[in-house]
Order: C-alpha cells, then sequence, then structure tokens
C-alpha cells in the first residue's frame, strides 16, 4: 500500500473507538480485539489505518494507527497490500472492485445467517479470504457453505487476544457472588430462569449483570436477586470478575464464536459455568469441568458448591494471550505478495490492559 501495510474496515461500530479508549470505557469484545491486534501489528513494524463507519472525518491520535471514515476506504487510491474486512462479506466483495491489486481478509466474528447462503461463491469469485476466531466457528462455516464443494473460501483460524494484564491475584472471592457479563440478547433470560432454580438450593446467591452496552436490547425481568451493574469500563468488569465465585453463563440458545468473557474469566483465574457443546464454549473454556449440561439444576448445583468449597485452579489457554495472537497476524500478512515489514520506528504507545 502506499503509506500503510494493513487497512482495517470495520463497517459494524455504532460509534467510533480507539486505542485510548480500551480498557477506559464500555467497549464489545470485537472492537477491542481488533485494537489490541492493530496495537500488537504496530509494534511489530506494521503501520495500520482503520477505517469505521461511525466515524465521520480523518484523525491522527498519540497511538500508532490512524483512524478514518468507512467512505474513505472506497475512494482512496487502489490498494496493494492488505485489507481486513470485519464480519460484512458485501463490503469486502465492493473494495475487491475498487481494489483489485489487494490481499483482502474478511474477519468473521460472527455466524452467518441462512440468508448468507451465497457468501462462499462470491467470496471466491473475489478473491477474498476468511479469517474465524475458533476452530469450531471455522468447522461451522465451512458446514455452512458445503465443505469441499467449490464455492468454498480459504479459510484461516487466529483466536481473539487476551492481554497478559490479565491474571489471578490475591482479591478475596465472593462465594455468594455470580456474573453474567455479556449483552441480554445472548441468553439472559434462560440464564435468569437457572438462577432462580439454582437460588432455590442456594438462597444466599447473588447474580450481578453487566452490560456492555454497544446495543439496545429488551431485557427480561430480573427476578429476586439479580443486580444490575449496567456497562463497565474494562477495568471495573475485570474486578468484579476477579471477586465472583464463577462467570454464570448457563444457556442453550446464544453460540459464541470464541468466547472472550470465558477467555479472560479464566485468565484471572475465575471459572466459568457454560453449555457443552454450544458454539466455541468446549474450545474455550481451560478446564472440562466448567462445560456441562447446564439443564440440569443438580449439576448446577453440585458445581458450584465444589467451588464454593475449593476454589479451582483456572488460567486461560497461552494460544490465547495477545503475543501468540498479534504473531499469528504477523505470520498471516507476511504471506501476502509484495508486502515487506520493516523494523519499527518509533516504538508505538504501550498497549493498554
Amino acid at each position: 500500500m502506499t503509506q500503510e501495510h494493513l487497512w482495517l474496515v470495520d463497517p459494524c461500530a455504532s460509534e467510533p473507538y480507539c486505542l485510548a479508549d480500551l480498557g477506559q470505557r464500555p467497549m464489545g469484545g470485537t472492537e477491542a480485539t481488533v485494537l489490541r491486534v492493530l496495537s500488537g501489528l504496530a509494534g511489530k513494524g506494521v503501520r495500520s489505518r482503520l477505517f469505521q463507519r461511525a466515524n465521520t472525518g480523518s484523525r491522527v491520535s498519540s497511538d500508532p494507527l490512524f483512524y478514518t471514515s468507512l467512505q474513505e476506504a472506497y475512494r482512496a487510491a487502489d490498494a496493494s497490500g492488505v485489507i481486513v474486512v470485519i464480519n460484512a462479506w458485501k463490503v469486502a466483495i465492493k473494495l475487491r472492485k475498487s481494489h483489485p491489486a489487494a490481499r483482502i481478509l474478511l474477519w468473521l466474528h460472527k455466524y452467518p445467517g441462512r440468508h448468507n447462503r451465497k457468501m462462499g461463491a462470491a467470496l471466491v469469485h473475489a478473491g477474498v479470504e476468511v479469517v474465524c476466531v475458533s476452530h469450531s466457528h471455522a468447522a461451522h462455516l465451512r458446514r455452512f457453505l458445503g465443505d469441499g464443494v467449490t464455492g468454498s473460501p480459504k479459510i484461516h483460524v487466529i483466536y481473539n487476544p487476551v492481554t497478559d494484564a490479565l491474571k489471578p491475584d490475591a482479591t478475596p472471592r465472593d462465594p455468594d457472588l455470580l456474573l453474567f457479563a455479556s449483552a441480554p440478547h445472548k441468553g439472559l433470560a434462560e440464564v435468569y430462569d437457572r438462577f432462580v432454580a439454582v437460588r432455590q438450593a442456594m438462597p444466599s446467591l447473588r447474580l450481578h449483570v453487566a452490560d456492555p452496552g454497544y446495543m439496545a436490547w429488551t431485557t427480561p425481568t430480573p427476578p429476586d436477586g439479580v443486580v444490575g451493574l449496567g456497562p463497565l469500563p474494562q477495568f471495573e468488569l475485570h474486578r468484579v470478575m476477579r471477586q465472583a465465585l464463577c462467570i454464570f453463563y448457563p444457556q442453550s440458545t446464544f453460540a459464541e464464536t470464541f468466547g472472550l468473557v470465558i477467555a479472560e474469566a479464566n485468565a484471572l483465574g475465575t471459572p466459568v459455568i457454560c453449555q457443552r457443546g454450544l458454539g466455541a464454549n468446549d474450545e474455550i473454556v481451560s478446564t472440562a469441568d466448567q462445560a456441562f449440561e447446564c439443564s440440569d439444576t443438580s449439576a448446577l448445583v453440585a458445581r458450584l458448591t465444589v467451588w464454593r468449597r475449593v476454589r479451582p485452579r483456572i488460567k486461560t489457554h497461552d494460544a490465547f494471550r495477545t503475543e501468540a495472537v498479534v504473531d499469528a497476524w504477523f505470520e498471516l500478512l507476511q504471506q501476502s505478495a509484495g508486502v515487506t515489514i520493516a523494523p519499527p520506528e518509533p516504538a508505538p504507545t504501550a498497549l493498554a490492559s
């Protein structure tokens, strides 16, 4: 490319975001992941430009990224490096028309809906590759597109990053505190039902609910024992995670493609209760006892009882750590013909935790 090796195009985020926001205000997992990856790549000499739908004009901040509006991605001169598009496959196809020389990657953070059946053939025709965020996510996409059938694009797997700052510490655990830390549409109504059921056996339990606040959703009426925390900046959310007995996520309706909350909680030493066999749950939890059949109230009560008595030793997988994830992205970028990564100059702003 002319000045940047990498263009990251985000047509989805409802408001602008930059590195200065990371950890300081409520933010969706996708946006946090984008910033951590781009910041890490900056440390390896990869210059990036972040195009955002919600950004109305170009601006340069003190961090190593350059931010501009989504429309600039279409108006800019033909790119010859790498363009990564978040989730929107039709945007990737449209960008191919204006940038025929670029390598284009579609970075999926969600499962495609049934109305996207034609995306496989369209991506192949446009020469667009796909990056999935877990092996279970990639397997689902291959089944969706038709594994081994003409019309399936090349698929890579790179996990979402968990910062090294997230480690267990001496924070006292509250044996009565459960935490739900996801958007309400991710099975909150079912979580409430499960909480009511286990609370009959363990009446001292409390459930705190942290909503990332990146979208407006209809929320179910909370039962007794539920405390709404609203949107929390990451440092505050992680403080509550450290205090909680566990992340309480016993729902069977919303499948995570990765599950950043699960990975971050495990990194802090906090266990997670989640549905076995749903989305990426089994792949992301660090111990098998965290994923089981959550419709079984007796199993829920038994697991909580064990964790109240003996605190499990939990950590996240090394493959999720930021350094490993950035290395994987760097290797993928190095595969691009004509893209040469120079030594960094100067050192970028330190990554926020």
